[in-house]
């Protein structure tokens, strides 16, 4: 770890969990120009990590089921990504545009450890960021495995002007909210939401433990803020269409794999997840896809189905 990093918490002790020894963890900031990127570096602090990526609006914490049931001796760190968890919220005046803004970030964080060659992690947004950072820098990533997503999110690229102009005028509304407008709940308040929010995607297990990196004291006892910037909630989500998703993925040269939940999300246009990852494979150093049943969240609720699948892949 660079030595500008700050350390929040001491390692935790090494657990047994379901016959798997748990990595030990390290909370960690790394400096981005208006504050902080901030994660959790899972296992051997002087071993290059895979870099986990979460989903919109999710946290670091998405991977907290699952990676322990990965190998204890292989490094992860992953990171709340801008406007996420812990991190720092982009500037007042500052849109989001997540997945561009995640390969911008990823790049970051990967300069700002030196790294020559990454490993990626990612679902869903994040499964998207890492699509974007495979294609933009081919000869840079040794493999990278995503989660119920294969590419930004096709969309009909004839709503994008109405879908733009109604997020702006939305951003604009969030951006004038002052802590004093932003609205505070109990924790039960909270748990009710989240479920609510995510329609069945999690459970109230996961609706936990996203919280846990997901809130922030209000100023009155026992009622919280939810820690994500609310303008998260307009970000353009990509207006991306299939011709130059898929002259992205004819770029990947990489080890791939990835996790299709069943019946997991729901796409607008569903038919363009076989087709993006029929050009991955056409450049893939190895291909893998798999189906397992489970929500767009199943490595949150039942990571067992997925980390075989993931154990099997790094090993070889």
């Amino acid at each position: 770890m660079s030595t500008i990093d700050k350390v929040l918490t001491k390692s935790t002790p090494t657990k047994n969990i379901n016959g798997h020894n748990t990595h030990s963890v390290e909370d960690i900031q790394i400096p981005v120009p208006w504050g902080i990127i901030s994660g959790k570096w899972w296992g051997p602090l002087d071993q290059q990590p895979i870099v986990a990526l979460h989903g919109w609006q999710d946290n670091a914490g998405t991977f907290d089921k699952l990676i322990p049931l990965l190998p204890s001796n292989v490094a992860i760190l992953a990171i709340d990504l801008p406007g996420h968890g812990l991190s720092s919220h982009l500037p007042i005046g500052q849109f989001y545009y997540i997945f561009w803004d995640g390969l911008i970030n990823l790049r970051r964080v990967v300069k700002h450890y030196k790294w020559n060659k990454v490993k990626l992690l990612g679902h869903s947004l994040g499964g998207a960021i890492s699509f974007l950072y495979a294609a933009s820098f081919p000869d840079e990533v040794e493999f990278m495995i995503s989660l119920d997503i294969a590419s930004p999110s096709v969309k009909d690229i004839t709503k994008s002007p109405d879908i733009i102009s109604d997020n702006i005028d939305k951003f604009l509304k969030y951006e004038s909210l002052q802590s004093g407008g932003i609205p505070s709940y109990n924790y039960n308040e909270v748990l009710e939401i989240v479920e609510d929010a995510y329609k069945g995607s999690i459970t109230k297990e996961g609706a936990i433990i996203l919280m846990k990196r997901g809130l922030r004291p209000a100023g009155e006892p026992e009622r919280y803020y939810f820690s994500r910037d609310p303008r998260l909630k307009v970000s353009a989500l990509g207006m991306i269409s299939l011709d130059l998703v898929l002259a992205y993925a004819s770029r990947i040269k990489c080890a791939y794999l990835n996790i299709r939940a069943v019946p997991g999300m729901k796409f607008d246009n569903p038919e363009s997840y076989e087709k993006v990852l029929d050009k991955i494979k056409l450049g893939a150093k190895r291909f893998e896809y798999h189906k397992v049943e489970g929500t767009h969240h199943v490595h949150l609720n039942n990571p067992e189905r997925i980390a075989p699948i993931i154990n099997n892949f790094i090993s070889t």
